[in-house]
């Protein structure tokens, strides 16, 4: 997850690359930083256990459905749809993290409706032509260097009829649960020498319809999602942002310790207009999504 502020730091919406971007070098970040957070990103699923739910409505899961879920981390999404699928079907959970992978697997358990774990590339799938009938990417095409490489992939191993149905965050003024964060970041630290790609570059309805039907896609369906988390105090909502932070975590991990402590204590400035009012206290933090399902064509 990108950690600076996306106006000073990143590239278009939509953009796959950007000048001395390495792809390679940001997966291996992601990748270290997704390993590092594991056990605490599946902690934290309480938080967005409505989005999980409304993207596997979504994707219409029926018993003996081979499906997909791609960047699936510890597995929370492939492991409720197994629930779905069930009996006769089967969830494949992928990842490069395989350390959230050993996560998912170890919660999991032997059931005999847990997902399969394998480590792969989104981008490159090592999975024969049209042997899905579902792909599910939870919070996942921002993140890939090249998702309409992705994209590409979802389309060729799904069945012809076969559904995709993915999230991802909105326009960045519509995820305060992101982006106070990565203000704070920004205040406090210079911007990164070399671009990464947004985490809200696909927030825009229109870029991600746009990014579907260039891929190939058709029936594409588009739906809002909104949920709010709340936090007792600002430590806790600084930790839940670096748990669900992949290469962001690393990368403030390796700042010297007083910076990292300067972060968690700047981070009440931007917390200042979401103090909770309903009797709880602490801070209420919201976040709009995007829910988008479409359909490789029949023929």
């Amino acid at each position: 997850m990108n950690a600076h502020d996306p106006s000073r730091s990143t590239p278009a919406a939509g953009a796959t690359a950007t000048s001395g971007f390495d792809p390679r070098r940001f997966k291996a970040m992601e990748r270290a930083g997704f390993n590092r957070i594991a056990a605490r990103y599946a902690e934290g699923a309480h938080l967005r256990a409505g989005l999980a739910a409304a993207l596997l409505d979504a994707a219409a899961l029926a018993p003996g459905l081979r499906v997909l879920d791609l960047a699936s981390g510890p597995g929370l999404l492939a492991r409720d749809a197994g629930l779905r699928v069930a009996p006769g079907g089967v969830v494949l959970a992928t990842d490069i993290a395989e350390g959230m992978l050993a996560e998912g697997a170890r919660r999991c358990g032997e059931h005999a409706d847990a997902p399969c774990f394998a480590a792969a590339d989104a981008e490159h799938l090592c999975l024969a032509d049209a042997s899905m009938d579902r792909v599910l990417a939870g919070l996942a095409l921002f993140i890939f260097p090249h998702p309409e490489r992705a994209l590409a992939e979802m389309r060729r191993v799904l069945v012809p009829g076969g559904r995709i149905a993915l999230s991802v965050w909105g326009p960045r003024e519509t995820v305060p649960l992101i982006h106070r964060a990565q203000d704070t970041i920004a205040r406090l630290l210079p911007p990164p020498k070399v671009a990464r790609p947004s985490v809200f570059r696909y927030g825009e309805a229109g870029v991600l319809e746009q990014a579907l039907e260039t891929a190939g896609f058709v029936d594409i369906e588009l739906r809002p999602c909104e949920f709010s988390c709340h936090f007792e105090h600002a430590e806790a909502y600084w930790q839940a942002f670096l748990d669900l932070a992949g290469g962001a975590a690393e990368a403030l991990g390796r700042l010297p310790q007083a910076m990292q402590d300067a972060l968690q204590a700047a981070v009440a400035d931007e917390l200042a207009g979401h103090c909770c009012d309903d009797g709880r206290g602490g801070y209420l933090l919201p976040a709009r999504t995007l829910i988008a399902t479409a359909r490789r064509p029949k023929a």
